[in-house]
């Protein structure tokens, strides 16, 4: 009996290896296709487009492609500030969506519950609803800088930032994960005279690993990915995401080589960011815990 039952587990584990096996290669190829595309001349990679080809390194295989795209577009400017506004979006996001959340959590203040109501009510607004009087707000908005007193944000880091910095998902991934902690730490620190302040950043935050690095990641993507707001706020090329910069491809003649190029050397960074971040939040999982 013993026998069959750990054979029976044994199937049931090889199964579920095999599903997990065929659901990674199934979102690996679009990458797995991105890749070789970007190897391939135009004429080739259309044609192999019709069969198991475009998956394989195979034909007239180059990095022409990677060329041509430094040559058409400066994809250093681009990534960099892309890098520029996407790390400086996450960090600002997780401090200040964090100290939201702790607030709705943990300190007693009137109308927190409506205010949090309404934060979560957001999350049903499409962005592209308010991305016109958003525009015409920033435009007139006034702000002192090197310069001096200057009006309108607009060609800027600050106006690819700023306005993107909270939002509702981020504050309610904190606010749900804070509520799960053990409000024995909460009461014991505060019955040791220590201040809000030090319980956020001495018990709370180093507790919040997981929830840290999954809205890292999810902020990560959505500012990297950011192509309308940029589009409509940013004219000058100095400050241009690599999203925008995919539009230099399609005008004249459109080169899918260089897009496929293109495309790779930007989900680059991407996927380096996952990769950290995955490891730091099994990591944290791991030492998440209370001490006795």
């Amino acid at each position: 009996m013993a026998s069959i039952n750990a054979d029976n587990r044994g199937l049931r584990l090889a199964v579920r290896y095999l599903v997990l096996t065929l659901i990674a290669i199934i979102f690996i190829f679009p990458l797995v296709f991105m890749v070789m595309s970007s190897l391939k001349p135009d004429l080739q990679l259309l044609r192999d487009t019709s069969s198991i080809r475009a998956f394989l390194p195979v034909g007239d295989i180059s990095f022409d492609n990677y060329a041509s795209a430094f040559d058409r577009v400066p994809v250093a400017k681009f990534m960099f500030n892309s890098l520029v506004v996407t790390g400086t979006t996450v960090i600002m996001s997780l401090l200040l969506c964090s100290l939201a959340a702790f607030s709705f959590v943990f300190l007693n203040w009137s109308g927190r519950n409506v205010a949090l109501s309404i934060i979560i009510a957001t999350l049903i607004i499409p962005f592209e609803t308010i991305a016109i009087p958003l525009l015409l707000f920033v435009s007139k908005l006034p702000w002192i800088g090197m310069e001096g007193l200057t009006f309108g944000w607009l060609d800027t880091y600050r106006v690819q930032i700023i306005p993107l910095i909270a939002d509702g998902l981020t504050i309610f991934l904190f606010v749900q994960y804070f509520r799960d902690l053990p409000r024995e730490l909460i009461e014991a620190s505060r019955v040791e005279g220590a201040s809000w302040w030090q319980i956020y950043t001495r018990v709370v935050m180093p507790l919040a690993g997981p929830v840290l690095a999954t809205a890292a990641i999810l902020k990560f993507l959505a500012m990297y990915n950011q192509y309308l707001w940029p589009l409509m706020v940013v004219q000058q090329e100095t400050y241009r995401p690599v999203m925008v910069g995919l539009q230099y491809f399609f005008q004249l003649n459109t080169a899918w080589g260089e897009i496929m190029a293109y495309l790779t050397i930007i989900t680059v960074p991407v996927l380096a960011f996952y990769l950290v971040l995955q490891r730091a939040f099994i990591a944290s999982i791991a030492s998440t815990g209370v001490k006795g």
